[in-house]
Parts: C-alpha cells; structure tokens; sequence
C-alpha cells in the first residue's frame, strides 16, 4: 500500500456546521485532505453538545468531525476576516454551508475568493440553492424531504406521507458536494482553474427520485406510495415468517421463478393470474397472500437459506444493535473504535469506500474545540504575542 492517500496534499478550508457540510469535509478529510474546520470561539459546532453524550463528549460530532483539525476565529470581526481571507491563500477548497448571500457579507464572494487565490475551489452547500424565489428561506432535512417529492411517495399507500429517519437531503447534499469538488479539483489539474459550485438540499433529494420521476415525465401520472412493495416489480417487499419478517427481491421472471423454487412451490409458475409481471403488478395482493401462506410456515432463517442458495436477493430486517454484530458488517469493518484523547474508546461508522492502495484511515480523532489554532495560525505568521492577544481580544 502507497503512503499516499487519494486527497493527500489537497487543503480543505472548512467553514460548515451541522451535517450536510461536516458530512462532506469528513468524506474529504477521510480520504487524505488536511480539513481546517473554523469554528466560533466559545461555541463551535452545535452538534458538540447534540446526539447521546458520553461523559459530556459528543459521539455524533466525533463521527462527522474525525480526522479534521480544529481552528477558532470570529469571522464577523476585521481581524478574523483577515486571518481567514490569509487561510484562504493557502488552501485549495473552501467549504461552507451558510445561507446565500452571508459569504458576500463576510466579504468572501466566490469573486473575493478568486482575489485571493486564483484557482481555488469553492464549495457552497445550502437548502434550495443561490437562485430562485426560495433562495433565501431557511431549511432543513425535513423540509428538503417534504418540497422534494420524496415524502409523497415514501410510506404505506393508504397512510401519510413520511419522511426517512436518518436525515438523507444533509447525507445526499453532502455526498454530492464532495463528489464535486473532487471533479473540481480534477478539472484544475488539467485547465489550472479553480471553481464555485452549489449544492442544494432541494436539487439533491430531487436527484433521488430515480423512476418515480422518469414515469412521471413519461406518462403524466404522479407516482403513489407503495409502502414496502416495488412500484415496477411484483412480488417484492417484506413478508411475514414463523419469527418474523423477511426481505426479498425477485426483480425480474428469471428471479421470479426461483423465488418459486426456493418456496418449494414450482406449480405457481402455471398460475394463469400470475404468468407475467404485468399480471402479478395487478394482482399482487392476491399473491402476496399465497406467497405469505408458504413463508409464514418456516422460520427467517430457512427462508434466507433458501433463497440465497436459489440466487434470490434477500435479507432479515435488522435493528441496528443488530446490524453491527453481522458477520458481513464486521468484516467491512463498519464500525471502528478510535481512542480520544480525554475521552477514552470511541466507537464510530467506518469506511465505506474501500481503496486497495490507498485506504481511507483514521488519522486523529475529532479535535477539541480550538485545539490547532496555534498550529495553523503559525503557519499564516501569527506568532505567540499576537495570539494571546487575539485570545484576550476573542478573536480566536
């Protein structure tokens, strides 16, 4: 394995807090990019103090926060404008997830931040993006679920819409601004030009409806809740066993007639109301039932060795205590436990991109709030004296 990893030498200036933006620095700095993260002197990020804390210390902001450096700076004051606008020149990518129109205020325009390092990289990451009649309100997760789309087509057919537990607009928006700057950063290798792009909550949820919205523009009809079945693809979903409750995914008529086969029930197959998709989509209630006669009779278990050894797609439903005592979860290694300074063993999600030469690893643990200022600020020339001062003065 080479030393180097993807983003080694790359420098993240990190000015984002919550989720959606800590989300994308984290994939960055996981990958090898130093990560500054400026955060306000006294507060820092909210989520220090959010989710179950251990002894005072916050488990989900270790997980977002891993691998990153920490720096202090009031950016509403002239001097810590300064100091940033100095970070600035020695970064390659600047990250923020402010609403549109506070990084003009704060002078840092993707124009400013042009000024001041040609070909830098910027990255602003808000909820409905820099143009448009929204632009300017407030949102969250739940919000960018709900104008999006997604609920409306998320929950049982005959229940509420429903949004998704984990909050996916923040991951998704995250994910997708990292995936662009890292186009970014690959298209200024080759033109020497930097860039500013936008990523919204909005536009990334909207990017997830996938055939709901392909259906939609084909045919004029708005797509339904299914609930856990499949709106193209039947039989599909959870069904209920002697224990429980099993997941399985026949996608098409070759699966179709294995599931058959791994129920121990081939004369289905002659079943003139169930010889096509078409015909089981219409009568998939029917189906359901003579499929959930047969699974209700054996335990999950069987089930799943059943149909794996037909080559079904299938699974149980697992809680999460559940999930990470799986064999398959731990061989991935997806949850790792890091050992933090001040706070003993913590244990966080794990890698999931997996890199045969160079792997994303845990370098060092969340920082404490603050904790690199004197490194970093070092390196732009501010020396003791002056520190003290900012310190005194609650600049830094």
């Amino acid at each position: 394995m080479h030393d180097d990893m993807p983003l080694t030498g790359i420098r993240v200036l990190d000015l984002t807090r919550i989720i959606s933006g800590p989300f994308c620095s984290a994939l960055l700095a996981d990958m090898g990019a130093e990560v500054i993260k400026i955060e306000a002197p006294g507060e820092g990020d909210p989520v220090r103090k959010q989710g179950e804390l251990h002894e005072g210390f916050s488990w989900y902001f270790a997980n977002y926060n891993r691998n990153k450096l920490s720096v202090t700076l009031d950016l509403y004051s002239d001097e810590g404008k300064a100091l940033l606008a100095a970070l600035v020149r020695k970064s390659d990518v600047v990250v923020e997830n402010f609403r549109p129109g506070v990084m003009e205020k704060l002078g840092l325009s993707p124009e400013a931040l042009k000024a001041l390092r040609p070909d830098i990289v910027h990255c602003g990451i808000n909820g409905f993006g820099t143009s448009g009649p929204y632009r300017d309100r407030p949102a969250f997760d739940f919000i960018a679920q709900a104008m999006s789309g997604f609920m409306s087509v998320n929950g049982e057919a005959d229940g509420p819409p429903l949004r998704a537990g984990p909050p996916v607009s923040d991951l998704v928006a995250g994910l997708h601004a990292a995936l662009g700057i890292v186009a970014a950063l690959l298209r200024r290798e080759r033109s020497g030009q930097g860039e500013s792009l936008s990523v919204s909550l909005l536009s990334s949820m909207i990017n997830l409806l996938s055939f709901q919205a392909s259906n939609y523009f084909a045919s004029g009809t708005a797509p339904l809740r299914n609930g856990n079945d499949h709106a193209l693809v039947a039989p599909y979903g959870l069904f209920e066993t002697a224990d429980g409750q099993v997941a399985i995914a026949p996608s098409n008529d070759t699966m179709y007639v294995r599931l058959l086969n791994a129920l121990e029930m081939p004369e289905l197959q002659a079943h003139p109301d169930f010889a096509t998709n078409a015909l089981r989509m219409r009568n998939r209630p029917a189906l359901r039932e003579v499929i959930q006669a047969r699974t209700r009779q054996r335990q999950t278990a069987y089930w799943i060795e059943q149909c794996n050894r037909h080559g079904v797609p299938c699974g149980p439903v697992l809680s999460v205590p559940e999930v990470f005592e799986d064999p398959q979860v731990r061989d991935q290694q997806m949850a790792i436990d890091v050992e933090h300074p001040g706070h003993g063993p913590v244990r966080m999600l794990g890698f999931p991109i997996k890199f045969s030469q160079a792997p994303c690893r845990l370098r060092h643990p969340a920082p404490a709030l603050g904790a690199d200022t004197a490194a970093v600020l070092a390196g732009i020339g501010v020396g003791a004296a002056e520190l003290e001062r900012l310190r005194e003065e609650g600049i830094v």
